[in-house]
């Protein structure tokens, strides 16, 4: 087992056991009583690993059934521990005062029975608020005038998806309702930027996607489809990703060059490529096109900065759910949006298309981005 599941578990039974505790310590009941409890947080812990053993032993339905449970649980549970201690640090903060002779400060109760309720209440609507989030896509429009496009060009539509995570939990009806999106959009060029398939969903299900393969293929884009590779495609085999895409009408773009139609040239890398091969895919065939770069994860390389026009990207998923924000910016300052670069060009980092892990998104909602360029007279 990686370092990475040993932290996770460690962390995630941590969390189970504070809350435990907390409403041991709400309602007064001895271990005999919340032995059941107990039982059901083991088995909510083990749950990712009981999925992926269902998945592995061809059981769909089950480790579809046990992952919307477990992955709904772990988002609840994240925010329930937030909010818990939260009100532990303010009753801590109102204790010292009290202590510092400082009066009238926060005279209502933060602990017991009826405030570990209030907070239950509030958990449960913050987590109904989140999955309904997550179900809604944003259309986000971004709009670049440029005089790269050949002489007489229409205006050129870019449509772009990231971190679809197609899996046990996102799948035919995810892929229907982005197929209805950006059917309304009629765009020229529809991209992914990584990250569109997640776990082991081809290896193990592959007789199982037919129609969320024929939904991408279905979507229309008259200059032509393109996907990168991000992180969660080499997690779920590389081979059986390309063919899942290529299926779906994708052009795989693995550190190389394309123009679209003769107009528009797409540069597209993979996840695992150094700032060398990203550079030699930028310089190949360069030929004063509008270019526009694929790349799944939002840094813009030193080296090939000022050499594209346009960076899409995504994988930060913008935090996906608050506060995780705080921490994501830490890692890519760029997390979500669009960015003018000091270098020239233009970066727009996609919040993510669907979700990873819990179905659920706080102050950041789903995206597909709608790019419009606009040639100049």
């Amino acid at each position: 087992m990686s370092l990475f599941l040993l932290t996770f578990f460690f962390i995630y039974s941590i969390m189970h056991a504070y809350i435990f505790l907390r409403a041991k310590a709400a309602f007064g009941f001895g271990w005999a009583t919340g032995a059941p409890f107990l039982v059901l947080f083991v088995f909510l812990v083990s749950a990712p690993v009981l999925t992926r053993l269902l998945v592995r032993h061809d059981q769909e339905s089950a480790a579809r059934c046990i992952a919307l449970i477990g992955f709904a649980w772990m988002g609840f549970l994240f925010f329930f521990v937030c909010l818990n201690l939260a009100v532990d640090i303010a009753a801590e903060i109102k204790r010292l005062l009290c202590w510092l002779g400082v009066e009238g400060s926060l005279p209502f109760a933060l602990r017991g029975r009826s405030v570990f309720i209030l907070l239950t209440a509030l958990t449960v609507a913050i987590s109904f608020y989140s999955a309904f989030e997550a179900h809604n896509i944003r259309i986000v429009h971004v709009r670049i005038a440029t005089d790269k496009l050949p002489p007489g060009a229409k205006n050129i539509r870019i449509a772009q998806i990231s971190d679809l995570h197609l899996g046990l939990i996102h799948r035919n009806g995810r892929t229907r309702q982005v197929a209805n999106l950006i059917a309304k959009q009629r765009p020229d060029i529809f991209v992914s930027t990584g990250d569109m398939v997640d776990g082991k969903f081809l290896d193990n299900e592959l007789k199982h996607v037919k129609e969320t393969v024929e939904t991408l293929r279905e979507i229309h884009a008259p200059m032509g489809k393109f996907a990168i590779i991000g992180n969660h495609e080499y997690y779920s085999g590389l081979s059986d990703s390309i063919a899942f895409m290529r299926n779906a009408g994708f052009t795989i773009l693995q550190n190389e060059a394309v123009v679209a139609d003769g107009a528009v040239r797409i540069v597209g890398i993979s996840d695992s490529s150094s700032s060398r091969q990203e550079v030699g895919a930028l310089e190949s065939n360069a030929d004063g096109h509008f270019t526009v770069l694929l790349k799944h994860r939002p840094e813009v390389d030193s080296a090939s900065a000022g050499k594209f026009d346009l960076q899409l990207s995504g994988h930060s998923h913008q935090g996906q759910i608050f506060p995780f924000l705080l921490l994501v910016r830490r890692v890519y300052p760029y997390s979500g949006g669009t960015y003018a670069l000091p270098e020239g060009g233009t970066l727009h980092v996609n919040r993510g298309t669907g979700t990873w892990g819990p179905p659920m998104r706080f102050l950041a909602p789903p995206e597909i981005t709608i790019i419009d360029l606009e040639g100049q007279s």
